[in-house]
């Protein structure tokens, strides 16, 4: 049995319940359903009570939160990204915190794909032409898209993936089933890349005007915030296609409203948007824009995946060991973490 108790802030999969139980820790969900989350009062309410948090992205985890929360041992975040979390004032405070990183590599670039697919061949617009009873007769100009491989023409496509971490480097190897030529732009892995066989080095500009589809895979930085906007999006081809599954406010979204609807460029896959769940005004009218609720991940096993990594975060602030997966390492060296848990635990 582990003493403590553990704050999960909304319902997460059954494979990170199961361990949390099994260990008989004290445990509570603040919100059981899927289209609602906890208000800041209610999160600020029990934080006082709460040994270690396990949150989502949905929740700023914010330094007012965190100093309230005397008894925190951590937060154990269920996602790669933590920029919902104030890293910094957690540090300082002497509270580890945890993500879930390398489990959803395969399954984000699978969607990404997806998306590109969907948008360059446009399966929504044929798909709701088909349900909605208007396909009559077949017809030489019906939804035609663009090709992925070289197609009738022979032109081999080229693939610009934003980002070369695992997720892009997943996407090279992904467009080989294509023949695609590749283009990959990172200033934090230029070695990388060039190193890489199945991806030729460019600088941004060069990438965009020369893609036939853009992938976007960046964390989002201060460096990054629009680092797609009205002026790249005037250096795509007027062919190529958008893709973004890495976070919203890497594209200006009115800036890509207006390049979708005057035809700057031909279309585009978002599984993210700026100010999410909203989307700006506009962009669901679009013909030319493929949209989803945020889902790159949303595969049964890394899900499950996800939430046992998180519950094994959880388990380990609670006994006093690292996390197997904590952003800020430099923690435990601390002076707070070590009054922080001496405290704590010693109570």
């Amino acid at each position: 049995m582990i003493k403590g108790h553990v704050v999960v802030t909304r319902k997460i999969p059954e494979p990170g319940m199961e361990p949390l139980r099994a260990a008989g820790v004290s445990l509570s969900v603040l919100e059981e359903k899927e289209d609602r989350g906890p208000s800041h009062q209610d999160l600020l309410s029990v934080i006082p009570e709460c040994d270690v948090l396990l949150p989502l992205l949905t929740e700023p985890v914010d330094r007012t939160l965190l100093e309230r929360g005397d008894r925190l041992l951590g937060v154990a975040q269920m996602a790669v990204g933590f920029d919902n979390v104030d890293v910094d004032a957690a540090t300082e405070l002497g509270i580890p915190v945890g993500n879930t990183p390398g489990v959803l590599t395969e399954t984000t670039a699978d969607l990404a794909w997806a998306l590109l697919m969907a948008a360059a061949r446009r399966i929504p617009e044929a798909h709701n032409y088909q349900v909605a009873g208007r396909y009559k007769l077949w017809g030489p100009n019906l939804f035609t898209g663009m090709d992925v491989g070289p197609g009738a023409s022979g032109r081999r496509k080229v693939l610009g993936i934003v980002g070369y971490g695992r997720i892009g480097q997943a996407m090279a190897q992904r467009s080989h089933g294509f023949d695609m030529e590749v283009l990959a732009h990172d200033p934090y892995n230029r070695e990388g890349i060039d190193a890489d066989a199945r991806a030729t080095w460019a600088d941004l500009p060069e990438l965009l005007e020369r893609s036939d589809f853009v992938t976007l895979h960046t964390l989002l930085t201060d460096e990054t915030r629009h680092l797609i906007g009205e002026a790249e999006l005037r250096r795509m081809k007027s062919t190529a296609i958008l893709i973004n599954t890495a976070r919203g406010p890497v594209v200006d979204e009115e800036a890509l409203v207006q390049a979708l609807r005057e035809e700057w460029i031909a279309g585009a896959g978002l599984d993210v948007y700026e100010d999410e769940p909203a989307m700006k005004p506009g962009l669901a009218e679009l013909p030319n824009a493929v949209l989803l609720p945020h889902v790159a991940s949303a595969s049964r096993d890394t899900r499950g995946r996800m939430a046992e990594m998180a519950a094994a975060n959880t388990l380990a602030f609670l006994q006093g060991r690292r996390g197997p997966t904590t952003v800020n390492p430099q923690v435990y060296e601390t002076a707070a973490y070590r009054a922080r848990t001496e405290r704590v635990r010693g109570g």
